[in-house]
């Protein structure tokens, strides 16, 4: 018969002396702190001549010291100082929504006036008071910033494919150099670039839509380019090295591999390139001027757009002021809304045709 000689394992002695609990605050407790900061800062504004922002800013003061001088005695040091930078970080986040929703406040508030089907339908063609819409401005719009998008996605998308995948050299850093020049230029500029380019051919006198397709397709150009250039980057090296081991060309490449894989970041930097010019008012307003009536000819005279009917709207109104302001305020609107409707594309681009990894 043989005996186990193994000795049994150890067990940890428990630890002696009292066991440390550590201390935690409940969050409610916390906002109740901050809170009461708040009105501690609306009170002391209040005694020294009652000011919003001075409430505020004594109320932000004193609701962090709060927070943090509660949060130092009950759970340490290193506790109340995450505590201090996440109420800095969070204070920072609401003085920054602040005039973000006052604009969105305003706007609707004022523009929702005349946000109505005659808006819609109408033109200023023979109106000189109450009545007419922005018809012919919706059209205008949507046509010139069409022919920019024809314009600039082409030149953009091209030049980004030489940046990642052909360029090298002086030539490449040349062109990333003018890219970012143009990136920043205001678009004052573009417009009076688009001017001189066409009166040396037209005249003075020449005012013509894609004039102004021109200038927008200007500002758009580096947007896309470096948009475009980021994605394209992001596709693996992998996927190309496979497609050459194959003993397919290199432009095949590009256009069965790599622009499939950079698909929706692609159209997301393009929507983004859009909504980013849409909005654009001086170079509109020296190339393409204002209009009354409808015109879908960008290569025939004027046409309206949103940001300049609302310029002349807001700064020539006529014998009914609150008429005009009122059509002012809802161009707006409707400007944010196509905006906000375009980075939502965007965002579902992004979303719906990435491509799939799983299996």
């Amino acid at each position: 018969m043989s005996t186990d000689t193994r000795a049994a394992p150890e067990t940890a002695a428990p630890p002696r002396g009292p066991v440390r609990v550590e201390r935690r605050l409940p969050r409610f407790a916390l906002v109740g702190v901050y809170l009461a900061g708040i009105v501690l800062g609306a009170g002391l504004s209040a005694l020294t001549g009652f000011s919003i922002a001075a409430a505020l800013v004594y109320g932000v003061v004193l609701g962090t010291l709060g927070v943090y001088l509660v949060t130092r005695a009950v759970q340490g040091r290193r506790k109340a100082t995450d505590r201090l930078v996440t109420s800095l970080v969070t204070t920072a986040f609401g003085i920054a929504m602040i005039p973000l929703i006052s604009l969105v406040w305003t706007v609707l508030d004022k523009g929702l006036a005349r946000f109505d089907g005659d808006f819609f339908t109408m033109s200023m063609f023979r109106v000189v008071g109450e009545g007419g819409g922005a018809y012919h401005a919706i059209i205008g719009t949507l046509v010139i910033t069409a022919l920019a998008t024809v314009i600039a996605v082409p030149i953009g998308l091209m030049t980004a494919i030489y940046l990642v995948e052909y360029g090298s050299g002086r030539l490449k850093r040349a062109i990333t150099f003018f890219v970012d020049v143009m990136t920043g230029i205001p678009s004052i500029v573009a417009g009076l670039f688009a001017f001189a380019l066409f009166t040396l051919i037209f005249g003075n006198d020449a005012r013509l839509g894609v004039m102004g397709a021109v200038a927008l397709a200007v500002l758009m150009i580096p947007v896309v380019v470096r948009s475009c250039e980021e994605v394209l980057k992001l596709v693996p090296n992998e996927y190309r090295e496979a497609s050459y081991a194959l003993g397919v060309p290199k432009w095949r490449t590009v256009v069965k591999v790599v622009l499939p894989t950079a698909m929706a970041g692609l159209g997301t930097g393009v929507t983004l390139s859009v909504a980013r010019v849409v909005g654009e008012t001086a170079p509109l307003l020296i190339t393409v001027g204002l209009i009354t009536g409808t015109n879908l000819n960008p290569f025939d005279g004027r046409m309206a757009t949103l940001p300049v009917f609302a310029f002349y709207q807001l700064t020539q109104p006529g014998t009914a002021t609150q008429a005009f302001i009122d059509r002012a305020w809802t161009a707006a609107l409707l400007l944010i809304i196509l905006v906000m409707a375009l980075n939502v594309v965007a965002r579902l681009i992004s979303r719906f045709f990435a491509p799939k990894t799983g299996r």
